[in-house]
């Protein structure tokens, strides 16, 4: 397999922290995003969406987006799983990292996008240029606010998004939050709860990658 990565991105640190904590060799090949290599004829050819990550096949089968690859590598490598351990967990593990993705990561990259100088005409992903709209980025920076007010309540009862379990659903929450520091968002220093949850997660070995 090879891992099309960019060490600079929040999605596809996500898929690193899962291949560290399954402990799968993968080769990586980085893709420079600030220098255009992603836009490239070559790596259109791989993801006409031109995004990373991307995990490449053996046979040549390509699968994008963070989820659907942590999923793949879920299924070929069972031990220490992730997505959850039993029927119900795997359904809260996967609802609760669907929340995540539409209330946090949405809301960052709404912030990052419509806000950056850099990202003018680009403030979708993907193959098509969109403009900017500031009120997208202040509203991402509300949506945010709440997002970090909703995680501090979660883990007033919760040691991790999912009880007493470490999942992908706290990897994702994790670089979500590193994500919105992009736009100077960080936990306030009174949410004792996710500061606790944050403290306890971002020392994992994995997530210091």
């Amino acid at each position: 397999m090879k891992f099309y990565d960019c060490s600079t991105a929040p999605s596809p640190r996500r898929v690193r922290i899962f291949i560290a904590e399954k402990n799968i060799d993968v080769e990586t090949i980085e893709v420079n995003l600030m220098k255009g290599e992603h836009l490239t004829p070559e790596y259109k050819a791989k993801n006409p969406n031109l995004e990373v990550p991307l995990l490449e096949l053996e046979n040549g089968t390509t699968i994008a987006q963070a989820n659907a690859i942590c999923r793949y590598l879920e299924d070929i490598k069972p031990e220490n799983p992730l997505h959850g351990r039993d029927s119900i967990e795997s359904a809260l593990v996967d609802g609760a990292n669907t929340k995540i993705m539409l209330d946090g990561f949405m809301a960052a990259a709404e912030a990052f996008r419509n806000s950056t100088p850099g990202m003018k005409n680009r403030a979708m992903p993907g193959p098509h240029n969109y403009s900017q709209i500031p009120e997208l980025a202040q509203r991402g920076l509300l949506r945010l606010d709440n997002f970090l007010a909703g995680l501090e309540i979660h883990f007033e009862s919760n040691e991790y998004m999912v009880n007493d379990y470490f999942s992908v659903a706290d990897i994702s929450a994790l670089v979500c939050i590193d994500f919105a520091k992009w736009v100077k968002k960080t936990i306030p220093e009174d949410y004792e709860n996710l500061n606790r949850w944050y403290k306890t997660v971002s020392t994992r070995p994995s997530c210091k990658l």
